[in-house]
This record gives C-alpha cells, structure tokens and sequence, in this order.
C-alpha cells in the first residue's frame, strides 16, 4: 500500500504501539514518531521511531505537514484521550481516523476525527460515529444508532438499533444493549452487562459476575455427569 500521509501518535505505552501497527500495515499512514507531554516524558524511542515532547512537536512535525492520532484509553472515562485531542486540534493538526479495513462498514455510515476501528466491528446502515471513539475488535453497532463523542466500547458488544451512547462512556466487553435504548453520558458499564431500558448519566451499570471458589474435582466431576445423563 502506498503511503500518501504521514502520521504522529500521541502515546508512547502498549495501545500506541497497537495504533502504529494497525496504521504502519493497514492504512494510507505513515507512522514518523510519538509525542507525549513533557512532565511524562522517559524514553527517545518507542518502536524504532523518535518520542518527542509534545511542547515541541509543532516544530518538529508541522500540523501542515503531518497529521495525529491521539492513542490514549479509557483513563478518567476518556477525559484524558478528549483533552489531548483538544490540545492536538489547537496546534494546528487534523485528527486521524483508522477504519480497519476487516470491518464492515455501510455505505452512509457517518464517522468523525480521532476514531479507531479495530476489525471484525459491523456498523449498519445510518450509524453515526462522533469523534474521539475507540470500537475494540468484533462489536455490532445496530443501524440508526448513534455513538457519541469520547466513547470507547470493547470487544463483542451488541448495540442494537436506533441506540443512543452518551459522551465518554465505557462500555465492557460481551454487552447488549437492546432496541431504542439511550445510554446517559459518563455511564460505566461493566463486562457482560445486558441493558434493556434507558440508562441516566453518569450511571454504573453492574454485569455478570462468576462466583469464584476453590475447586473440589469430584463434586464438580459428579455434576458434570448428572448434567450428561
């Protein structure tokens, strides 16, 4: 694939690492180097390309020439990853945005800066993804739903139709989420969560959890058997 742009990743910890490979190998981007901010600054070199503050990108890397991705999680509920993403925009740069291309992805899907798309994700038909979203790999985003900005999902999560997910919310991996359904902004949802009904901000939605006890083979190997009769 020919590269045509050229890219700077902010983050220099194990999801930046992702981001470069999935950009390096899978898209028009050249990855040139990483930035963090100064105060947390400890390396040079971070997968053989330089690490520079972000004080001095600018000038090393113009917003001109060069665009960025901000690689950052889900920390503080995403405010982390939105403020940079706001400190990347008012130096000048265009916010980049990965769609794999193992995703599959409709025609009049909407998506807006600073969003990746890891693969196997489906996104229906009159999706519309805002900014700053990360969608972890294997997810469904039903049809008419509505992903708001600094949201990250994880992996294997169904959101049905004609959905709304509020600003920065989490949402865990192997979750559902029914039909018509409006998710509150800053809601946590923890894996394995199933939502049938509207969820207020800033909420805390429990999931499944497994009892957890030590193991006794020749109870468990007796019920196994019973359940096989």
């Amino acid at each position: 694939m020919t590269k045509t742009k050229k890219l700077v990743i902010f983050g220099d910890k194990s999801y930046a690492e992702i981001v470069c490979e999935y950009f390096m190998h899978d898209s028009l981007y050249e990855v040139v180097a990483f930035t963090t901010e100064q105060a947390y600054l400890t390396k040079t070199e971070f997968c053989g390309l330089p690490v520079v503050a972000f004080e001095e990108v600018a000038s090393l890397y113009p917003p001109e020439e060069y665009e960025m991705h901000v690689a950052i999680v889900y920390g503080q509920m995403n405010r982390i990853r939105e403020k940079m993403c706001a400190a990347a925009k008012a130096k000048g740069y265009k916010l980049a945005t990965y769609v794999s291309s193992r995703a599959f992805v409709w025609r009049n899907v909407q998506i807006g800066e600073n969003v990746f798309i890891f693969e196997d994700n489906t996104l229906q038909p009159f999706v519309e993804i805002k900014n700053n979203v990360i969608l972890w790999s294997g997810n469904h985003i039903g049809h008419s739903s509505v992903i708001e900005n600094n949201v990250f999902i994880s992996s294997h999560v169904v959101v049905s139709g004609f959905c709304n997910i509020g600003h920065n919310a989490f949402i865990g991996v192997n979750s559902a989420i029914g039909n018509q359904v409006k998710l509150g902004a800053n809601t946590w949802v923890s894996p394995g969560a199933i939502i049938i009904g509207d969820v207020p901000a800033g909420s805390l939605v429990k999931g499944a959890k497994s009892d957890i006890a030590p193991l006794n083979e020749g109870i468990l190997f007796k019920k196994l058997a019973m359940m096989a009769e």
